[in-house]
Protein backbone atom coordinates (compact mmCIF):
# COMPACT_ATOMS: atom_id res chain seq x y z
CA UNK A 1 0.00 0.00 0.00
CA UNK A 2 1.34 3.42 -0.98
CA UNK A 3 1.08 6.01 1.81
CA UNK A 4 1.18 9.76 1.22
CA UNK A 5 3.48 10.96 -1.59
CA UNK A 6 0.58 12.86 -3.23
CA UNK A 7 2.73 15.49 -4.94
CA UNK A 8 5.25 12.89 -6.10
CA UNK A 9 2.50 10.64 -7.49
CA UNK A 10 0.99 13.59 -9.33
CA UNK A 11 4.36 14.36 -10.94
CA UNK A 12 4.94 10.76 -12.00
CA UNK A 13 1.45 10.40 -13.46
CA UNK A 14 1.69 13.75 -15.23
CA UNK A 15 4.81 12.53 -17.03
CA UNK A 16 2.86 9.58 -18.47
CA UNK A 17 0.37 12.04 -20.00
CA UNK A 18 3.09 14.22 -21.52
CA UNK A 19 3.23 14.29 -25.34
CA UNK A 20 7.04 14.18 -25.40
CA UNK A 21 9.93 12.11 -24.08
CA UNK A 22 10.66 12.64 -20.38
CA UNK A 23 13.66 12.03 -18.13
CA UNK A 24 12.95 11.87 -14.40
CA UNK A 25 15.46 11.95 -11.54
CA UNK A 26 14.14 10.43 -8.30
CA UNK A 27 16.44 11.12 -5.36
CA UNK A 28 16.30 10.43 -1.66
CA UNK A 29 18.26 8.85 1.12
CA UNK A 30 18.66 5.10 1.56
CA UNK A 31 15.52 3.21 2.65
CA UNK A 32 13.14 6.13 1.97
CA UNK A 33 11.04 4.25 -0.59
CA UNK A 34 12.19 5.55 -4.00
CA UNK A 35 12.18 2.19 -5.79
CA UNK A 36 8.85 1.22 -4.23
CA UNK A 37 7.26 4.48 -5.40
CA UNK A 38 8.48 4.17 -8.99
CA UNK A 39 7.56 0.49 -9.25
CA UNK A 40 4.13 1.10 -7.72
CA UNK A 41 3.16 3.95 -10.04
CA UNK A 42 4.79 2.56 -13.19
CA UNK A 43 4.22 -1.17 -12.56
CA UNK A 44 2.27 -1.58 -15.82
CA UNK A 45 4.55 0.66 -17.87
CA UNK A 46 8.14 -0.44 -17.08
CA UNK A 47 9.55 -2.50 -19.95
CA UNK A 48 13.21 -2.44 -18.91
CA UNK A 49 14.73 -2.09 -15.45
CA UNK A 50 18.33 -2.39 -14.29
CA UNK A 51 19.60 -1.92 -10.76
CA UNK A 52 23.24 -1.08 -10.15
CA UNK A 53 25.27 -3.50 -8.07
CA UNK A 54 27.32 -1.96 -5.29
CA UNK A 55 31.10 -2.38 -5.61
CA UNK A 56 30.69 -4.36 -8.85
CA UNK A 57 33.03 -3.83 -11.79
CA UNK A 58 31.90 -2.29 -15.05
CA UNK A 59 31.99 -5.73 -16.69
CA UNK A 60 29.69 -7.10 -13.98
CA UNK A 61 27.27 -4.18 -14.46
CA UNK A 62 27.23 -4.92 -18.19
CA UNK A 63 26.48 -8.57 -17.44
CA UNK A 64 23.44 -7.61 -15.37
CA UNK A 65 22.38 -5.34 -18.24
CA UNK A 66 22.56 -8.28 -20.64
CA UNK A 67 20.45 -10.42 -18.32
CA UNK A 68 17.76 -7.73 -18.07
CA UNK A 69 17.81 -7.10 -21.82
CA UNK A 70 17.40 -10.84 -22.39
CA UNK A 71 14.22 -10.73 -20.30
CA UNK A 72 12.91 -7.92 -22.52
CA UNK A 73 13.85 -9.37 -25.91
CA UNK A 74 13.24 -13.01 -24.95
CA UNK A 75 16.40 -14.08 -26.74
CA UNK A 76 19.95 -14.83 -25.64
CA UNK A 77 22.07 -11.69 -25.28
CA UNK A 78 25.85 -11.57 -25.09
CA UNK A 79 27.44 -9.21 -22.60
CA UNK A 80 28.08 -5.94 -24.47
CA UNK A 81 31.70 -4.85 -24.66
CA UNK A 82 30.84 -1.32 -23.51
CA UNK A 83 27.90 1.01 -22.84
CA UNK A 84 27.85 2.36 -26.40
CA UNK A 85 26.97 -1.11 -27.63
CA UNK A 86 24.67 -1.72 -24.65
CA UNK A 87 22.52 1.34 -25.33
CA UNK A 88 22.45 0.58 -29.07
CA UNK A 89 21.11 -2.92 -28.29
CA UNK A 90 18.58 -1.43 -25.85
CA UNK A 91 17.34 0.92 -28.54
CA UNK A 92 16.95 -1.98 -30.99
CA UNK A 93 14.91 -3.93 -28.41
CA UNK A 94 12.71 -0.94 -27.57
CA UNK A 95 11.91 0.32 -31.08
CA UNK A 96 9.17 -2.29 -31.77
CA UNK A 97 7.51 -1.38 -28.43
CA UNK A 98 7.30 2.38 -28.94
CA UNK A 99 3.91 3.74 -29.96
CA UNK A 100 2.08 7.05 -29.72
CA UNK A 101 -0.81 5.77 -27.61
CA UNK A 102 1.03 4.74 -24.43
CA UNK A 103 4.37 5.63 -22.92
CA UNK A 104 6.91 2.98 -22.04
CA UNK A 105 9.23 3.38 -19.03
CA UNK A 106 12.94 2.55 -18.74
CA UNK A 107 14.14 2.47 -15.15
CA UNK A 108 17.79 2.69 -14.03
CA UNK A 109 18.02 2.25 -10.24
CA UNK A 110 21.03 2.90 -7.98
CA UNK A 111 22.51 4.98 -10.74
CA UNK A 112 25.75 5.86 -8.94
CA UNK A 113 26.59 2.15 -8.64
CA UNK A 114 25.88 1.58 -12.33
CA UNK A 115 28.10 4.44 -13.47
CA UNK A 116 31.39 2.85 -12.45
CA UNK A 117 34.33 5.24 -12.68
CA UNK A 118 35.79 5.13 -16.20
CA UNK A 119 32.80 3.25 -17.63
CA UNK A 120 31.37 6.23 -19.56
CA UNK A 121 27.89 5.02 -18.61
CA UNK A 122 26.56 8.57 -18.22
CA UNK A 123 28.12 9.76 -21.47
CA UNK A 124 26.44 6.99 -23.47
CA UNK A 125 23.19 7.37 -21.55
CA UNK A 126 23.27 11.02 -22.68
CA UNK A 127 23.89 9.90 -26.25
CA UNK A 128 21.05 7.36 -26.06
CA UNK A 129 18.71 10.10 -24.84
CA UNK A 130 19.81 12.89 -27.18
CA UNK A 131 19.99 10.77 -30.35
CA UNK A 132 16.77 8.80 -29.92
CA UNK A 133 14.83 8.43 -26.66
CA UNK A 134 14.09 12.16 -26.22
CA UNK A 135 12.12 12.10 -29.48
CA UNK A 136 10.07 9.02 -28.64
CA UNK A 137 7.10 8.32 -26.35
CA UNK A 138 9.45 7.17 -23.60
CA UNK A 139 10.09 7.93 -19.92
CA UNK A 140 13.63 7.34 -18.60
CA UNK A 141 13.71 7.15 -14.79
CA UNK A 142 17.05 7.67 -13.02
CA UNK A 143 16.98 6.75 -9.36
CA UNK A 144 19.56 6.63 -6.59
CA UNK A 145 20.34 7.13 -2.93
CA UNK A 146 23.54 9.08 -3.56
CA UNK A 147 21.61 12.33 -3.82
CA UNK A 148 24.57 14.68 -4.06
CA UNK A 149 26.21 12.47 -6.72
CA UNK A 150 23.12 12.58 -8.95
CA UNK A 151 22.74 16.34 -8.48
CA UNK A 152 26.36 16.85 -9.53
CA UNK A 153 26.68 14.22 -12.25
CA UNK A 154 23.20 14.31 -13.80
CA UNK A 155 21.11 17.34 -12.87
CA UNK A 156 24.01 19.82 -12.97
CA UNK A 157 25.92 17.97 -15.70
CA UNK A 158 27.63 20.20 -18.26
CA UNK A 159 27.88 17.44 -20.88
CA UNK A 160 25.35 15.26 -22.68
CA UNK A 161 22.84 15.24 -19.81
CA UNK A 162 22.89 19.03 -19.37
CA UNK A 163 19.30 20.26 -18.85
CA UNK A 164 17.93 16.89 -19.92
CA UNK A 165 16.15 16.03 -16.65
CA UNK A 166 12.58 17.24 -17.17
CA UNK A 167 11.19 16.23 -13.77
CA UNK A 168 13.00 16.14 -10.42
CA UNK A 169 11.70 14.42 -7.29
CA UNK A 170 13.56 14.51 -3.98
CA UNK A 171 11.71 11.98 -1.86
CA UNK A 172 11.65 12.87 1.82
CA UNK A 173 10.96 10.70 4.89
CA UNK A 174 7.35 10.46 6.04
CA UNK A 175 5.91 13.26 8.12
CA UNK A 176 4.25 12.35 11.43
CA UNK A 177 0.88 12.35 9.67
CA UNK A 178 2.15 9.94 7.02
CA UNK A 179 3.84 7.81 9.70
CA UNK A 180 0.53 7.55 11.55
CA UNK A 181 -1.26 6.63 8.32
CA UNK A 182 1.39 4.01 7.55
CA UNK A 183 1.05 2.40 10.98
CA UNK A 184 -2.75 2.45 10.77
CA UNK A 185 -2.50 0.63 7.43
CA UNK A 186 -0.86 -2.18 9.44
CA UNK A 187 -3.84 -2.08 11.84
CA UNK A 188 -1.71 -0.62 14.63
CA UNK A 189 -3.33 1.47 17.37
CA UNK A 190 -0.33 3.32 18.77
CA UNK A 191 -0.97 6.63 20.51
CA UNK A 192 0.47 9.77 18.98
CA UNK A 193 2.91 9.98 21.88
CA UNK A 194 4.24 6.53 20.92
CA UNK A 195 4.43 7.54 17.27
CA UNK A 196 6.53 10.55 18.26
CA UNK A 197 8.77 8.19 20.26
CA UNK A 198 9.34 6.10 17.13
CA UNK A 199 9.97 9.22 15.08
CA UNK A 200 12.53 10.62 17.50
CA UNK A 201 14.47 7.34 17.42
CA UNK A 202 14.55 6.61 13.69
CA UNK A 203 12.53 9.22 11.81
CA UNK A 204 9.98 8.67 9.09
CA UNK A 205 11.94 6.11 7.05
CA UNK A 206 9.42 3.60 5.62
CA UNK A 207 11.67 0.53 5.81
CA UNK A 208 12.49 1.25 9.45
CA UNK A 209 8.80 1.71 10.26
CA UNK A 210 8.04 -1.55 8.44
CA UNK A 211 9.93 -3.42 11.17
CA UNK A 212 7.54 -2.28 13.91
CA UNK A 213 5.61 -5.13 15.55
CA UNK A 214 2.07 -3.87 16.18
CA UNK A 215 1.60 -6.35 19.04
CA UNK A 216 4.34 -4.67 21.10
CA UNK A 217 4.68 -1.27 22.75
CA UNK A 218 6.83 1.54 21.38
CA UNK A 219 9.49 0.86 24.03
CA UNK A 220 9.58 -2.86 23.18
CA UNK A 221 9.84 -2.13 19.46
CA UNK A 222 12.67 0.37 19.83
CA UNK A 223 14.43 -2.18 22.03
CA UNK A 224 14.07 -4.94 19.42
CA UNK A 225 14.81 -2.87 16.32
CA UNK A 226 17.72 -0.85 17.70
CA UNK A 227 19.37 -2.95 20.42
CA UNK A 228 18.88 -6.65 19.73
CA UNK A 229 21.70 -8.37 17.86
CA UNK A 230 19.43 -9.07 14.88
CA UNK A 231 17.68 -5.70 14.92
CA UNK A 232 17.75 -3.84 11.60
CA UNK A 233 19.12 -0.65 13.15
CA UNK A 234 21.68 -2.25 15.41
CA UNK A 235 24.37 -1.87 12.71
CA UNK A 236 22.62 0.26 10.08
CA UNK A 237 24.87 3.27 10.77
CA UNK A 238 27.93 1.37 9.52
CA UNK A 239 26.14 0.58 6.25
CA UNK A 240 24.36 3.89 5.72
CA UNK A 241 27.13 6.36 4.90
CA UNK A 242 29.43 4.01 2.89
CA UNK A 243 26.41 3.22 0.69
CA UNK A 244 25.91 6.89 -0.12
CA UNK A 245 29.36 8.48 -0.28
CA UNK A 246 32.73 7.57 -1.70
CA UNK A 247 35.37 7.76 1.04
CA UNK A 248 32.76 8.53 3.75
CA UNK A 249 35.24 8.97 6.63
CA UNK A 250 34.91 12.77 6.65
CA UNK A 251 31.12 12.60 6.34
CA UNK A 252 30.97 10.32 9.37
CA UNK A 253 33.38 12.55 11.30
CA UNK A 254 31.09 15.54 10.69
CA UNK A 255 28.01 13.57 11.79
CA UNK A 256 29.76 12.40 14.96
CA UNK A 257 30.78 15.98 15.74
CA UNK A 258 27.33 17.48 15.16
CA UNK A 259 25.67 14.71 17.18
CA UNK A 260 27.44 16.07 20.28
CA UNK A 261 26.12 19.61 19.82
CA UNK A 262 22.80 20.88 21.13
CA UNK A 263 22.90 24.27 19.41
CA UNK A 264 24.54 23.58 16.05
CA UNK A 265 28.07 24.40 14.92
CA UNK A 266 29.67 26.75 12.44
CA UNK A 267 31.78 25.49 9.55
CA UNK A 268 34.93 26.54 11.38
CA UNK A 269 33.88 24.69 14.54
CA UNK A 270 33.02 21.55 12.57
CA UNK A 271 36.37 21.49 10.78
CA UNK A 272 38.23 21.94 14.06
CA UNK A 273 36.25 19.43 16.13
CA UNK A 274 35.85 16.81 13.38
CA UNK A 275 39.53 17.16 12.42
CA UNK A 276 38.80 17.25 8.68
CA UNK A 277 40.85 19.19 6.09
CA UNK A 278 39.80 22.76 5.48
CA UNK A 279 39.05 24.02 1.99
CA UNK A 280 36.86 22.86 -0.87
CA UNK A 281 36.75 19.26 0.38
CA UNK A 282 35.12 20.35 3.67
CA UNK A 283 32.59 22.46 1.80
CA UNK A 284 31.76 19.49 -0.43
CA UNK A 285 31.23 17.18 2.55
CA UNK A 286 28.83 19.65 4.15
CA UNK A 287 26.98 20.16 0.86
CA UNK A 288 26.62 16.42 0.30
CA UNK A 289 25.33 15.80 3.83
CA UNK A 290 22.84 18.64 3.47
CA UNK A 291 21.63 17.53 0.04
CA UNK A 292 21.13 14.03 1.45
CA UNK A 293 19.02 15.44 4.35
CA UNK A 294 21.37 14.38 7.15
CA UNK A 295 22.18 17.91 8.27
CA UNK A 296 20.51 21.29 7.91
CA UNK A 297 22.14 24.68 7.51
CA UNK A 298 20.35 27.62 9.06
CA UNK A 299 21.06 31.19 9.97
CA UNK A 300 20.68 32.43 13.53
CA UNK A 301 18.30 35.37 13.70
CA UNK A 302 19.99 38.63 12.72
CA UNK A 303 23.11 36.96 11.30
CA UNK A 304 24.46 37.24 7.78
CA UNK A 305 25.29 34.28 5.54
CA UNK A 306 28.72 33.79 7.11
CA UNK A 307 27.05 33.22 10.47
CA UNK A 308 25.43 30.01 9.21
CA UNK A 309 25.22 27.06 11.62
CA UNK A 310 24.80 23.37 10.88
CA UNK A 311 22.59 21.01 12.83
CA UNK A 312 22.17 17.25 12.43
CA UNK A 313 18.56 16.40 11.55
CA UNK A 314 18.78 12.66 10.88
CA UNK A 315 17.05 11.14 13.89
CA UNK A 316 18.56 7.68 13.59
CA UNK A 317 22.17 8.91 13.39
CA UNK A 318 21.81 10.88 16.62
CA UNK A 319 20.06 8.02 18.40
CA UNK A 320 22.66 5.52 17.24
CA UNK A 321 25.61 7.62 18.38
CA UNK A 322 24.02 8.53 21.72
CA UNK A 323 22.73 5.11 22.71
CA UNK A 324 23.20 2.17 20.34
CA UNK A 325 26.86 2.25 19.37
CA UNK A 326 28.42 1.47 22.75
CA UNK A 327 25.46 -0.28 24.35
CA UNK A 328 25.67 -4.08 24.71
CA UNK A 329 22.34 -5.86 24.34
CA UNK A 330 21.15 -6.87 27.80
CA UNK A 331 17.76 -8.34 27.03
CA UNK A 332 14.27 -6.93 26.68
CA UNK A 333 14.85 -4.22 29.28
CA UNK A 334 17.85 -2.57 27.62
CA UNK A 335 16.07 0.48 26.26
CA UNK A 336 13.87 0.76 29.35
CA UNK A 337 17.03 1.05 31.47
CA UNK A 338 18.52 3.64 29.15
CA UNK A 339 15.32 5.71 29.25
CA UNK A 340 15.86 6.32 32.98
CA UNK A 341 19.21 8.05 32.45
CA UNK A 342 19.75 11.80 32.35
CA UNK A 343 21.43 11.45 28.95
CA UNK A 344 18.16 10.06 27.62
CA UNK A 345 16.16 12.99 28.98
CA UNK A 346 18.64 15.41 27.45
CA UNK A 347 18.37 13.62 24.11
CA UNK A 348 14.55 13.70 24.11
CA UNK A 349 14.65 17.48 24.42
CA UNK A 350 16.94 17.80 21.40
CA UNK A 351 15.08 15.14 19.39
CA UNK A 352 11.66 16.70 20.04
CA UNK A 353 12.98 20.09 18.93
CA UNK A 354 14.13 18.47 15.68
CA UNK A 355 10.70 16.93 15.17
CA UNK A 356 9.04 20.31 15.68
CA UNK A 357 11.44 22.02 13.26
CA UNK A 358 10.66 19.42 10.60
CA UNK A 359 6.92 20.01 11.05
CA UNK A 360 6.87 23.78 10.85
CA UNK A 361 4.07 23.68 8.25
CA UNK A 362 1.85 21.85 10.74
CA UNK A 363 2.75 24.36 13.46
CA UNK A 364 1.83 27.20 11.12
CA UNK A 365 -1.56 25.56 10.62
CA UNK A 366 -2.01 25.34 14.38
CA UNK A 367 -1.13 29.04 14.66
CA UNK A 368 -3.59 29.88 11.89
CA UNK A 369 -0.92 31.46 9.68
CA UNK A 370 -0.55 28.90 6.86
CA UNK A 371 -0.97 31.61 4.26
CA UNK A 372 1.62 33.96 5.77
CA UNK A 373 5.17 33.90 4.43
CA UNK A 374 7.59 32.97 7.22
CA UNK A 375 11.27 32.24 7.77
CA UNK A 376 12.50 29.87 10.46
CA UNK A 377 15.48 30.85 12.61
CA UNK A 378 17.22 30.06 15.84
CA UNK A 379 18.58 32.74 18.16
CA UNK A 380 21.85 32.54 20.01
CA UNK A 381 23.57 35.25 22.01
CA UNK A 382 26.48 34.22 24.21
CA UNK A 383 26.69 35.74 27.65
CA UNK A 384 29.31 38.38 28.38
CA UNK A 385 30.58 39.88 31.61
CA UNK A 386 27.97 42.62 31.36
CA UNK A 387 25.13 40.95 29.44
CA UNK A 388 23.08 37.77 29.85
CA UNK A 389 23.09 35.19 27.11
CA UNK A 390 20.04 33.64 25.43
CA UNK A 391 19.34 30.62 23.25
CA UNK A 392 16.02 30.09 21.46
CA UNK A 393 15.94 26.99 19.31
CA UNK A 394 13.09 27.94 17.01
CA UNK A 395 11.36 31.15 16.03
CA UNK A 396 9.23 32.25 13.09
CA UNK A 397 9.73 35.66 11.52
CA UNK A 398 6.50 36.48 9.71
CA UNK A 399 5.82 38.79 6.78
CA UNK A 400 3.01 40.43 8.81
CA UNK A 401 5.66 41.79 11.22
CA UNK A 402 5.15 39.25 13.98
CA UNK A 403 7.79 36.98 15.53
CA UNK A 404 6.63 33.74 17.14
CA UNK A 405 9.03 32.32 19.73
CA UNK A 406 8.66 28.67 20.73
CA UNK A 407 9.45 27.02 24.03
CA UNK A 408 9.64 23.27 23.34
CA UNK A 409 9.63 20.68 26.13
CA UNK A 410 9.30 16.89 25.97
CA UNK A 411 7.49 15.31 28.92
CA UNK A 412 5.53 12.09 29.36
CA UNK A 413 2.72 13.93 31.12
CA UNK A 414 1.28 17.42 31.25
CA UNK A 415 3.88 20.11 31.80
CA UNK A 416 3.39 21.94 35.08
CA UNK A 417 3.61 25.69 34.70
CA UNK A 418 4.97 27.07 37.96
CA UNK A 419 5.11 30.72 38.95
CA UNK A 420 8.91 30.63 38.80
CA UNK A 421 8.96 29.06 35.31
CA UNK A 422 6.40 31.54 34.02
CA UNK A 423 8.57 34.40 35.24
CA UNK A 424 11.61 32.78 33.59
CA UNK A 425 9.75 32.73 30.26
CA UNK A 426 8.76 36.37 30.65
CA UNK A 427 12.39 37.31 31.26
CA UNK A 428 13.51 35.33 28.21
CA UNK A 429 10.94 37.06 26.02
CA UNK A 430 11.97 40.51 27.26
CA UNK A 431 15.64 39.61 26.80
CA UNK A 432 15.03 38.50 23.20
CA UNK A 433 13.34 41.82 22.41
CA UNK A 434 16.24 43.67 24.02
CA UNK A 435 19.03 41.69 22.34
CA UNK A 436 17.43 41.37 18.91
CA UNK A 437 16.30 45.02 18.84
CA UNK A 438 13.33 43.86 16.79
CA UNK A 439 10.50 46.23 15.92
CA UNK A 440 8.11 43.33 15.34
CA UNK A 441 5.41 42.14 17.73
CA UNK A 442 6.83 39.22 19.73
CA UNK A 443 4.63 36.31 20.84
CA UNK A 444 5.55 33.20 22.81
CA UNK A 445 4.04 29.75 22.24
CA UNK A 446 4.73 26.47 24.02
CA UNK A 447 4.85 23.00 22.49
CA UNK A 448 4.69 19.97 24.80
CA UNK A 449 3.32 16.47 24.20
CA UNK A 450 0.34 16.78 26.53
CA UNK A 451 -0.11 20.51 27.00
CA UNK A 452 0.03 22.52 30.21
CA UNK A 453 -1.07 21.69 33.71
CA UNK A 454 -1.93 24.61 35.98
CA UNK A 455 -1.74 27.36 33.31
CA UNK A 456 -2.89 29.98 35.86
CA UNK A 457 0.57 31.52 35.88
CA UNK A 458 0.58 32.04 32.12
CA UNK A 459 -2.26 34.54 31.36
CA UNK A 460 -0.86 37.10 28.98
CA UNK A 461 2.38 35.11 28.70
CA UNK A 462 1.57 32.50 26.06
CA UNK A 463 -0.11 33.19 22.78
CA UNK A 464 -0.64 29.45 22.19
CA UNK A 465 -0.18 26.17 24.02
CA UNK A 466 0.16 23.21 21.65
CA UNK A 467 0.18 19.48 22.34
CA UNK A 468 1.58 16.94 19.88
CA UNK A 469 -1.69 16.87 17.93
CA UNK A 470 -0.53 20.15 16.36
CA UNK A 471 2.34 18.25 14.71
CA UNK A 472 -0.10 15.92 12.92
CA UNK A 473 -1.96 18.62 10.97
CA UNK A 474 -0.28 18.00 7.64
Amino acid sequence: MLIGRKKEIEKLEQVLRSPKGEMIAVLGRRRVGKTFLVNHIYKNDIVFQQTGVRNASNEEQLRTFAIELQRLSNKKIKTPKDWLVAFFELREALEPLVNQDKKIVIFFDELSWLAVKGSKFLEFLGHFWNSWAAWENIVVVLCGSATSWIIKKVINDKGGLHNRVTTYINLKPFTLTETEEFLKSKHANFTRYQIVQFYMAFGGIPLYLEKIDITKSAIQNINDICFSENGLLRHEFNRLYPALFDNPENHIAVIRTLAKSQKGLSRTEIIKDAKIPNGRSATLVLEELEQSSFIRAYRPFGKKKKGKLYRIVDEYSVFYLRFIEEQPYEGDGTFMQLSQLQTYKTWTGYAFENVCMKHILSIKKALGVSGVYTRTFSFLKKATETEDGLQIDMLLERADRVIDLFEIKFYNTEFTMTKAYAEKLRRRTRLFMQLSKTKYQVRLSMITPFGLKNPNYSPGLLHSDFGIDALFLG
